[in-house]
């Protein structure tokens, strides 16, 4: 997508807000909102020249004293967000040392250009694909509780590996992938 299709999406959905999302060294996104108006007052320049921001605040980032970081948006990335209230756009963004102008050697989107440049230069490859594996637990309930003298927390999962002695729906096999023995078992196995 190019700008001029980004700030189209921006016009034609009315929407209110920018967020701009960069990812930081550990894989957590981190964004700023903006009013779309200021997008589209001069979206050239703000596509080139993204905001500033305060890089010391990003964990494993820069110190204090060279703190200045800068937010460049990818027009390609440009999609609504269909979960605020608002109706806001989304773009993600390289981060850009201002030290150099050049990504920073930091952030995901930049570590991952200079390793296909590297592969391309190194004649190993001519593309490399990068892809997220997300993984995640979905649990039944949470509790958890903090006292003055104590501290404790409860996650009830059906699918859980201590749940095999629990009764569910009318039955409970029992048969339940070990804690770490869940990853490509063959069946039958109960696990939710």
């Amino acid at each position: 997508m190019s700008i001029k299709n980004a700030v189209k999406l921006i016009e034609e959905s009315e929407a209110r807000f920018v967020d701009l999302r960069f990812t930081d060294t550990k894989g957590k996104q981190h964004h700023f909102t903006v009013p779309a108006r200021i997008v589209l007052e001069d979206p050239e320049e703000w596509f080139e020249n993204g905001p500033a921001f305060d890089g010391s605040s990003i964990g494993g980032w820069k110190g204090i004293e060279a703190s200045d970081m800068q937010l460049r948006p990818d027009a390609s990335t440009a999609f609504v967000d269909p979960f605020y209230d608002d109706v806001t756009v989304v773009i993600t963004c390289d981060v850009i040392d201002p030290a150099d102008g050049q990504g920073y050697d930091r952030n995901p989107r930049s570590i991952a250009r200079r390793a296909e440049a590297y592969l391309k230069s190194s004649g190993i490859g001519d593309t490399a694909y990068f892809g997220p594996e997300p993984e995640f637990f979905v649990f039944d309930g949470v509790e958890f509780e903090t006292d003055m003298h104590k501290t404790r927390y409860e996650i009830t999962s059906e699918s859980g590996a201590w749940a095999s002695g629990l009764h569910m729906d009318g039955q409970n096999t029992g048969h339940r992938p070990a804690v770490k023995g869940g990853y490509a078992p063959v069946a039958p196995i109960d696990c939710g």
